[in-house]
């Protein structure tokens, strides 16, 4: 074990110092590996997502789905919140260190001296389509990295492609405007491929609509082909009725916060879409995967005493959904708000909605390398209230570490306070890491 632990490190090792290569948008390169891997990518049907907030959610449901339905499934999706192996899964269960070591390797043998430089996503995604092949998986759900049009995942030929929502994230790649994100989300649409969209900007889905019908790929707009209603909602659980090609009622999930109705019903309507073209999926695969659903990082509880819950919104968007969800679940709580951002983000547009429902801030820094310093974080909080005709009165303090920020906010987490882990992957994975097994709580319950 210890053997292969070590080789384990140094081929992630090996991944992650393809990061040298940066990032670099374009198909080339994995069209490259998917010939030289004897195309694993056509061995499975697929379904694509992409989106700004809401990726993961979404697609890991549709995935449950599809296993409660009797089917070998593949999921790919991106960062990881501990370990690598997070990212590659087939019917829930992570890909094995020592499976990670083999596929790795033998990538790298097929890469020899073709010269080819593939950027660390581009590893990553061939290491996932050659290791569903490998398996003889029968569907592979798979979620971009960033973009669509250009992103690495951007060979398959999915069934259906689903576009959760847009807003600004990634600018100095995608563009600065709307319009520009739109136009690199949309290129997953394909010629014929129903679309969904979970969108509620009418530019972005007017946008949609135009690529869509320009490929003639219909498209299906929440609220207009299908929609979600919210009957309950606590700290752990979601309540919904669907209402699309068929009307689902009481529809339970192991998830909170309010941007889950989008997400579970978006999943669903992929699902009917896929009924509709023919392949079999039963109402009970429907409400059995929502129920058995498992997501981490999404308003995640990790600790009873004290209530401790991580959501790595690390995006305006995404904070402000978050924001929402902390007044409606916890409006009788006073919030320790934990926060570590990384330097490119909008920190401003993260945390502003955020520091309006904390009674007390305490900024941090991941151990990632692009981690914002506190000190900055300190001076956007400072700033944004300078600029307030009423600012909000909130205690702010700073600390070095992520280790160091959750042991101060558990020495003041009293009897009405709850802990609020957020701002990045980085940073709620560092979380879930300190807690280690302590922080896997069961979400699920019998329902009748």
């Amino acid at each position: 074990m210890a053997y292969v632990s070590r080789e384990y490190d140094n081929t992630v090792n090996y991944l992650y110092g393809l990061q040298k290569h940066g990032i670099k948008l374009g198909l080339s390169n994995t069209i490259q590996l998917m010939a030289m891997l004897g195309r694993p990518h056509k061995s499975f049907h697929s379904i694509h997502v992409a989106g700004t907030n809401g990726k993961g959610s979404t697609a890991t449901a549709i995935s449950s789905i599809l296993i409660e339905n009797g089917l070998k499934v593949g999921l790919f999706t991106s960062p990881h919140l501990v370990s690598f192996t997070e990212r590659i899964r087939i019917n829930k269960r992570n890909i094995t260190e020592s499976e990670v070591i083999d596929l790795a390797s033998e990538i790298r043998r097929s890469i020899g001296s073709s010269g080819l430089s593939p950027t660390f996503f581009e590893f990553v995604t061939a290491m996932a389509f050659h290791y569903f092949a490998s398996e003889k998986i029968d569907w592979a759900v798979v979620e971009t990295g960033m973009g669509g049009r250009l992103d690495a995942t951007n060979v398959i030929d999915p069934e259906v492609a689903v576009i959760t929502n847009i807003s600004r994230d990634h600018c100095e790649f995608l563009g600065n405007t709307i319009s520009d994100i739109t136009y690199e989300k949309a290129g997953i649409i394909k010629p014929g491929v129903p679309v969904i969209t979970a969108s509620a900007v009418p530019a972005v889905i007017k946008q949609l609509t135009k690529t869509a019908n320009s490929r003639g790929a219909g498209i299906h707009i929440y609220n207009k082909d299908y929609k979600g209603s919210l009957l309950s909602m606590d700290d752990r659980h979601i309540t919904l009725d669907y209402s699309g090609y068929e009307n689902y009622k009481d529809l339970t999930a192991p998830l909170s916060g309010n941007y889950q109705l989008y997400n579970l019903s978006t999943a669903i309507r992929a699902c009917e879409i896929l009924r509709q073209k023919g392949f079999q999926i039963s109402d009970t695969s429907i409400k059995r995967g929502l129920q058995n659903i498992h997501i981490e990082g999404r308003l995640e509880q990790v600790s009873h005493e004290p209530p401790i819950i991580l959501d790595s919104a690390h995006n305006p968007g995404a904070a402000e959904a978050l924001a929402v969800s902390i007044k409606d679940l916890f409006c009788d709580k006073k919030i320790i708000l934990v926060a570590g951002i990384l330097d490119d983000k909008d920190i401003h547009g993260i945390l502003n909605p955020l520091v309006q429902v904390s009674e007390t801030v305490i900024l941090t820094r991941s151990k990632h390398e692009r981690a914002a310093s506190p000190e900055k974080l300190n001076k956007i909080i400072s700033d944004m209230h300078k600029s307030d005709t009423n600012p909000q009165p909130i205690s702010v303090t700073s600390t070095d570490t992520v280790s160091q920020a959750l042991g101060l906010a558990k020495s003041l987490c009293g009897e009405d306070h709850i802990i609020i882990v957020t701002g990045s992957f980085y940073t709620t994975g560092e979380v879930k890491e300190i807690l280690g097994a302590d922080s896997t709580l069961s979400r699920l319950r019998e329902y009748k």
